[in-house]
């Protein structure tokens, strides 16, 4: 997943778009740090997933650059 962030106009971080989905890591972490120079902060993750039962496990960060919220 990736996301970026930006700044309202009283300084609150607030995502600049929803969660994107990417193909593969490497292409997320490309993708991070291009958007990394146009947005205050940005973060890209992976987690594996059981769709089925609706089971997620912890995120592992893969690209942090910048004003970015915890992950929940």
């Amino acid at each position: 997943m990736l996301l970026a962030f930006d700044k309202g106009e009283d300084g609150e971080l607030l995502p600049s778009f929803e969660p994107r989905e990417i193909r593969d890591e490497a292409s997320a972490i490309r993708t991070a740090k291009e958007m990394a120079r146009r947005h205050v902060g940005v973060i890209t993750w992976t987690r594996t997933a059981d769709l089925v039962n609706g089971v997620f496990g912890e995120p592992i960060v893969l690209f942090q650059h910048g004003d970015v919220p915890e992950l929940e």
